[in-house]
């Protein structure tokens, strides 16, 4: 199994091949319109700018999951994404990352990068919100919060997981290890 073997649903509603992403770097994130990690739109899309056109990929997928932070339709969610995130790249279908409707997809990316451990600022804060929540959250791998990062390499190998609260400094550094 690799990454290439998944088709995911775009936006649109049209299935994709990752095979389609063959030979490029890939960050596949799963989003949310109304998390205070939002802001990190603007630094994606940084990342984005400068990377893009030495294949980099952004893959953002929106997740309700958490705190019901991405509600509505797909297509209200993109129209925020692309109007006041001003998101560049593809924005593909609403989807859950964890229970038992979660993605192939990121069953798959928790099974290739299983959660460590929650670094960087508002690490705290995040641990002790999960803690409140589910005293054992360290005991699985599932995606803690929004904005969980995967890092694919050229061959489609998951080389890296970032959680929401990592510097996006360390994330831009190790894509530009990869490009």
């Amino acid at each position: 199994m690799s990454i290439y073997d998944f088709e995911v649903k775009d936006s649109d509603g049209n299935m994709v091949s990752l095979s389609q992403f063959k030979n490029k770097v890939l960050l596949i994130v799963n989003t949310a319109i109304k998390c205070g990690f939002a802001p990190q739109y603007t630094e994606l899309n940084e990342m984005y700018a400068e990377f893009n056109e030495q294949g980099f990929e952004i893959l953002d997928f929106p997740c309700n999951q958490f705190a019901d932070q991405s509600p509505g339709t797909i297509e209200e969610i993109t129209e925020v994404c692309r109007n006041k995130w001003l998101v560049p790249y593809q924005i593909f279908d609403k989807i859950d990352v964890n229970g038992e409707n979660a993605d192939p997809l990121f069953e798959y990316l928790k099974n290739e990068q299983p959660f460590t451990d929650i670094k960087g600022k508002g690490a705290t804060a995040l641990k002790l919100m999960l803690r409140a929540k589910d005293r054992h959250y360290k005991d699985n791998n599932d995606i803690k919060w929004n904005f969980t990062k995967f890092l694919v390499d050229r061959e489609g190998n998951v080389v890296r997981r970032f959680e929401p609260t990592e510097n996006l400094g360390d994330v831009k550094k190790a894509i530009a290890d990869l490009i």
